[in-house]
């Protein structure tokens, strides 16, 4: 099946050549833990801190790890590379109590971890748990963002009009409402030392799936990894954004088991800074699955917006 793509504003051009500033072999990711006042952050940073910076946000359940590939062609094309374990999935970096994982706390953590690397502006790529705090972050701060791509989840002003009124879509979401539930969600998911994650992580490397067990195993992340449902879903905790004015790159797999096609086609009329939608045949693991569609389709966003 061929990829479906939609342009809609600044993005209807040609692929340009990308140049490579590195070779892909050759580039090193280094581990550095980044201090936000009594939170310090696991990160994985490379590339040369004098080019445009990227910051990729991963979701749930994974980890850092998991822009490893991408991170290295971004480096390769000219840009450095910061990659975070969020809040909560950082060992030191995992406060107590739900009201500590509320959106606007984790869309400050990212603006601050751009600013530690001494940076007032970046490029955003988000799956997942990440995208939601990306599109916050789009709407609240577009002056930070040079662009945004977001993986999986599209504007949430149609995703959640898609889980208010779409049957499908609800039904798709139903696994929010055990993840709600403290103590009999984290017992269910620890089974079998993981067992339900796994099925998750099938696509995954050993190497990833090594790093995704030895990150969930310390008891305090996963509980820490659930309260992005527990402190942000619900109306009544819910905040509402509006209209995007930054240029968007969304990729969305029509095979998505968790995100289906009425909030994608709804989200698009609120992408107005320059709109890029992709739709491959596939899942919700992107880069797991369709790395090169992403990569190529990541590099060509980038680089038509200059570095």
């Amino acid at each position: 099946m061929i990829p479906v793509v939609m342009y809609i504003g600044s993005f209807q051009r040609n692929p340009l050549p990308i140049s490579l500033k590195v070779n892909n072999q050759a580039v090193k990711i280094h581990q550095k833990e980044i201090a936000l006042g009594r939170l310090r952050f696991h990160c994985l940073v490379a590339g040369d801190e004098q080019d445009s910076l990227v910051v990729l946000l991963h979701g749930f359940p994974e980890t850092s790890h998991m822009w490893r590939p991408l991170m290295k062609d971004l480096v390769s094309a000219g840009y450095y590379c910061l990659a975070p374990n969020m809040r909560g999935y950082s060992e030191n970096a995992c406060p107590k109590g739900k009201k500590n994982y509320r959106i606007e706390l984790l869309v400050r953590d990212v603006l601050d971890l751009a600013a530690a690397v001494g940076k007032s502006k970046f490029h955003l790529i988000a799956h997942d748990w990440g995208a939601v705090i990306g599109w916050y972050l789009a709407y609240d701060h577009p002056e930070i963002l040079v662009s945004y791509t977001s993986l999986s989840v599209p504007h949430l002003k149609g995703f959640y009009k898609a889980i208010g009124k779409d049957k499908d879509q609800q039904y798709r979401s139903r696994y929010i409402k055990k993840l709600l539930v403290p103590f009999i969600a984290e017992y269910a998911i620890r089974k079998n030392d993981f067992e339900a994650f796994r099925k998750l992580w099938k696509f995954s490397s050993k190497e990833e799936l090594k790093n995704y067990l030895e990150v969930f195993r310390k008891r305090k992340i996963l509980t820490a990894a659930l309260n992005y449902y527990r402190a942000n879903l619900g109306k009544s905790q819910r905040k509402e954004i509006g209209e995007i004015r930054v240029p968007v790159l969304f990729i969305w797999g029509n095979k998505d088991m968790a995100i289906g096609p009425y909030g994608v086609s709804e989200g698009h009329q609120y992408c107005k800074g320059g709109y890029k939608f992709l739709e491959l045949n596939a899942g919700h693991w992107l880069i797991q699955t369709m790395y090169d569609d992403i990569k190529q389709a990541v590099l060509d966003h980038l680089e038509h917006l200059g570095q």
